[in-house]
């Protein structure tokens, strides 16, 4: 697996940005599982990629590679864990653009919290871009009428929440191996899945999805977009980031025929405004431009 860390880093984010955007599409092409189902099988095949990762990768030192990532890395599983649980309920209960969108204020949570956790202070601009998204989540949430939808938009909220309490494990621990950490959230998202199902067994045609999903989507997505963060600002990660939001309602409605309300796609291009000025902030502090 030593060729990867030859690609460009912001090649390989594109690439798992690209393969995190079916993931809208194939939950909405599932015919009779239930989302637990989904949930069960889809960690099932993304924890076999994983697996095969980290043999090719560290071989012998495998459980070392597990045991050097520590208490971070169990509490980083755990939330990641959860994170996957909540992007499968959310794509089930509400619409690809709505989750796409509500995932991108990932970058309004980490500015939060790193001035709660990590003391960095909050720019003007940081404001303003929080004020923008805020205002962008009305809009989708106000379009939300069934209970059904808007709780898959609450939902939704637990991605960013999680990828964000991701991101400051890495800085704070910025020896933390990422991949084994996956390898955790795989197991926690998988015995969520698992115990919240009355029965795993599905039809072929939705096990070849939850393979999809599973193995490609998440699998080689996660797996991208780690390796190609470690050589790329992370400011350009986000924005690049920004392409699963294009690429995931496009899909839904090219095979789905999943038409967004215009106040979605008003209160999601808020929300991208307010997710590029947090990075024109970001930018300008670390004199990039």
């Amino acid at each position: 697996m030593n060729f990867l860390s030859k690609i460009p880093g912001p090649f390989l984010v594109f690439l798992g940005a690209i393969c995190l955007s079916f993931g809208g599409l194939i939950v909405k092409s599932f015919e009779g599982a239930t989302l637990w189902q989904i949930l069960f099988w889809r960690q099932f095949f993304f924890i076999f990629i994983v697996s095969i990762f980290l043999i090719a990768t560290y071989k012998k030192e495998i459980f070392n590679a597990l045991y050097k990532s520590g208490i971070p890395g169990l509490f980083g599983g755990l939330v990641l864990g959860i994170g996957f649980s909540s992007y499968v309920f959310a794509m089930y209960n509400t619409t690809v653009a709505n989750t796409n969108f509500i995932i991108q204020t990932q970058v309004i949570f980490l500015a939060l919290f790193g001035y709660l956790f990590l003391k960095e202070k909050i720019t003007k601009m940081t404001l303003a871009s929080i004020i923008f998204a805020i205002s962008g989540i009305l809009l989708i949430l106000g379009n939300s009428l069934s209970p059904g939808q808007m709780s898959g938009n609450i939902v939704a909220f637990i991605m960013p929440i999680s990828f964000a309490v991701l991101i400051l494990i890495v800085r704070k621990y910025p020896n933390v191996d990422m991949i084994p950490l996956q390898l955790i959230a795989g197991f926690i998202a998988m015995f969520i899945g698992y115990i919240a199902s009355t029965k795993i067994t599905i039809s072929a045609h939705d096990l070849f999805l939850s393979f999809l999903a599973g193995f490609f989507q998440i699998g080689f997505g996660f797996i991208l977009i780690t390796i190609g963060a470690r050589n790329t600002p992370s400011a350009m990660v986000g924005i690049i980031m920004l392409t699963e939001a294009v690429f995931g309602p496009l899909w839904a409605w090219l095979f789905v025929n999943e038409n967004p309300h215009f106040s979605v796609l008003l209160g999601g291009s808020i929300i991208i405004l307010a997710v590029f000025l947090q990075f024109y902030s970001l930018l300008v502090k670390e004199k990039k431009i």
